[in-house]
């Protein structure tokens, strides 16, 4: 750690453009992290935290190797963008937007104002999601296989994300399952936009996206593995199917009339109308935060249409707010779902729902 004078910020840095600005700054990069986390103060709950992520981004390194940087010196512009983002997050902006990144499961997910910021809570659902993908049953007329993970001529579990927003459910749970084919739909085109990026960046291969409102437009033929897995124009990965090729039955007699998943997840929007939590969640898109007046609208829509779109034993597996389990459970009862139970988050407070098709 440095012993010099704690630097002092030009009085006329936020005008200044960051570009003209040329030379070494005051002080060093523990110094900055001393002001950075000072001026945070008061406005955060981590500022030593946050004030760590915001320099890291701007030096273009790892928060963990900060602590091999400190008694570096830095430039002026590295500066002055730092002390912008340092005004952000005063200002109550969260981190992940400022930096545009943001760590879910083993993946760094890119992120903007378009989607959610994943929050560790939800890993609780990606975690009960991979222990209930049933192991790749036989396909019916299927001899080889036809795809380098379907060995001995066994198929793959087929799974719906609905309200994907950047693509961390979807994403986590394919990258642990490369025998899966995933769904992911969105309303937004906006957010699939981001989804479809954190494909490319993350190397996940066996989701495709599409744009729906919860089921509507979800396609009716799950491909098989190995039928029309191509790259797109974005350079992520999406299933097309060429009118040449006629799909092969798929696990539980799914064809083209069908559109029957083994595994159906979503962290739906579960925030009430007028909920004075809002306030706090500004930054993040309202569409995907609040839903009717009990803040159950779209699980409702959700859980009575779920049904229709899961194979026997399928599961259904919802997000929701920390004193909705309750009805949550009322709800997959009364649409006749079997083996239900809720999940508690890290901060043992009751955050995912489930049940299971008969």
């Amino acid at each position: 750690m440095s012993e010099s004078a704690p630097p002092v910020l030009p009085s006329d840095a936020s005008l200044r453009p960051v570009q003209a600005a040329e030379g070494l700054a005051p002080g060093v990069v523990a110094d900055w992290l001393n002001w950075g986390a000072a001026e945070l103060v008061g406005h955060s709950d981590s500022a030593r935290a946050d004030a760590e992520m915001l320099l890291a981004a701007r030096l273009v390194v790892d928060r963990s190797q900060l602590r091999l940087r400190h008694e570096d010196t830095i430039e002026v512009a590295t500066v002055l963008r730092y002390a912008s983002c340092i005004e952000r997050r005063k200002g109550g902006e969260p981190v992940a937007y400022i930096v545009g990144r943001q760590g879910f499961w083993t993946l760094e997910l890119a992120v903007d104002t378009a989607v959610l910021i994943p929050r560790a809570d939800t890993e609780t659902l990606v975690e009960w999601a991979i222990s209930v993908l049933p192991k790749q049953l036989p396909i019916v007329g299927r001899a080889t296989p036809a795809d380098p993970t379907d060995s001995g001529g066994r198929g793959p579990p087929y799974v719906l994300d609905l309200g994907t927003g950047s693509g961390a459910i979807a994403l986590a749970i394919a990258s642990e399952r490369l025998d899966a084919r995933v769904t992911a739909t969105d309303v937004s085109e906006a957010s699939l936009d981001v989804a479809r990026e954190n494909a490319r960046l993350n190397g996940v291969s066996n989701v495709e996206f599409l744009r729906a409102s919860w089921f509507e437009g979800v396609r009716k033929s799950p491909l098989p593995p190995g039928e029309g897995w191509v790259r797109d124009s974005a350079e992520t990965e999406r299933s097309v199917a060429p009118e040449s090729l006629t799909p092969s039955p798929s696990p539980g007699g799914r064809g083209e009339t069908s559109a029957l998943f083994d595994l159906i997840v979503s962290n739906p929007p579960y925030i009430a109308e007028g909920d004075e939590h809002l306030a706090a969640l500004r930054y993040e898109p309202r569409l995907a935060l609040t839903s009717g007046p009990d803040g159950l609208d779209a699980v409702r829509e959700i859980i009575r249409d779920a049904a229709q779109h899961l194979n026997a034993g399928g599961w259904l597996l919802l997000e929701h707010g920390h004193d909705q389990g309750a009805a949550v459970r009322a709800l997959l009862e009364s649409a006749g779902f079997v083996k239900i139970e809720t999940r508690k988050d890290f901060g043992n407070n009751d955050r995912v729902t489930g049940g299971q098709k008969p």
